[in-house]
């Protein structure tokens, strides 16, 4: 069966799981996603309220599309930064994830086309284009969404999970093999016919709420709601306006990005180091050090970040972030 070789493929590649789902209507994820952006919760994303209609159909987006193949890349380090204080989310401490993905999936597009032959209106996606990543990675069976609204991959037993919420070591043995939610999510949109390779998941996270009460900004404001005016992450890459009115305290060192509810998420507990070379960071961004980063200049964050996501926010918005959290350590001296 071709669908189940895709998958055997994919996992040759060096993809960590992979899914197939027919191209159809996400009508339940799109009300909800509707009823998010109603509220206005987006903030400055403007480019979430264009192209609604494309990114809830992927036939839309690309005409002819008959399925979606979603895979996940594990980007979880294999050591944290040096820094004591100044904080980079883990996605971006090597290459940009983009073309590291996409190359990754072109790969697997052209072992595809070694069974099907030349494939006409085939679309390679990486968190680029109005995509539901998330919601096509539940739809082909590879995870389900937690209450800090990511992606959490696999699903655990009905014993595990019990064993989740009493929060004891047969949770833990089991957590290491779940993976978690360190990880990339790309896509292949193909004009041909697969058989589907899984179903759906729901939600696994029991009783838990501990990426609600680790948010320091109170950005999850409820299970499965997240207000991104208030997220870290928001407020450090997208976010371009100042960041006066608010507690550089609740920041947490943060400075691009922030992994604080997958950090306190217990299927992440046992998360696995990432195989990918260019997602390794580079020797002089492992031996920055917090002085380095108050004295960062253009010159050194361009040698830092010569092929990293962190390009998105810039060396203006970087420098902003830390000269904002450098306030707290003045205001405590101060005091």
């Amino acid at each position: 069966m071709l669908s189940q070789w895709i998958l055997q493929e994919a996992e040759r590649i060096g993809f960590d799981a992979c899914g197939i789902a027919q191209a159809t209507a996400l009508e339940e994820e799109s009300a909800h996603v509707e009823q998010w952006l109603e509220a206005e919760r987006e903030g400055e994303m403007s480019y979430l309220t264009r192209n609604k209609e494309k990114r809830y159909d992927p036939r839309l987006l690309v005409e002819g599309t008959r399925s979606v193949v979603t895979v996940l890349y594990n980007y979880y380090p294999t050591q944290p930064l040096s820094g004591k204080r100044y904080k980079i989310a883990k996605y971006a401490y090597g290459a940009d994830y983009h073309e590291v993905l996409k190359r990754k999936l072109r790969q697997l597009l052209e072992c595809i086309e070694t069974r099907t032959g030349p494939l006409e209106g085939v679309r390679v996606f990486v968190d680029s284009a109005p995509v539901l990543d998330r919601a096509w990675a539940v739809r082909c069976g590879l995870g389900f969404i937690g209450k800090n609204t990511l992606l959490i991959h696999p699903p655990m037993s009905q014993t595990a999970s019990r064993s989740l919420n009493n929060d004891d070591q047969t949770a833990g043995r089991s957590l290491r093999q779940s993976g978690g939610s360190f990880f990339f999510i790309g896509h292949l949109f193909l004009p041909i016919a697969l058989e589907e390779t899984g179903t759906s998941l729901s939600n696994r996270c029991g009783r838990c709420t501990k990426c609600l009460d680790a948010c320091p900004t109170g950005a999850l404001e409820a299970p499965f709601h997240i207000d991104a005016r208030k997220c870290i992450s928001y407020l450090t890459i997208e976010y371009k306006g100042s960041l006066a009115g608010h507690d550089p305290k609740l920041f947490k060192g943060w400075m691009y990005g922030c992994d604080i509810c997958q950090d306190v998420c217990p299927y992440n507990r046992f998360s696995l180091p990432n195989n990918e070379p260019d997602f390794q960071p580079t020797q002089q961004l492992l031996e920055m050090q917090d002085e380095d980063w108050i004295a960062l200049d253009k010159d050194r964050f361009d040698t830092l970040f010569k092929r990293s996501a962190v390009q998105r926010a810039g060396f203006e918005g970087l420098k902003r972030n830390i000269d904002f959290i450098a306030k707290e350590s003045r205001n405590c001296k101060s005091s």
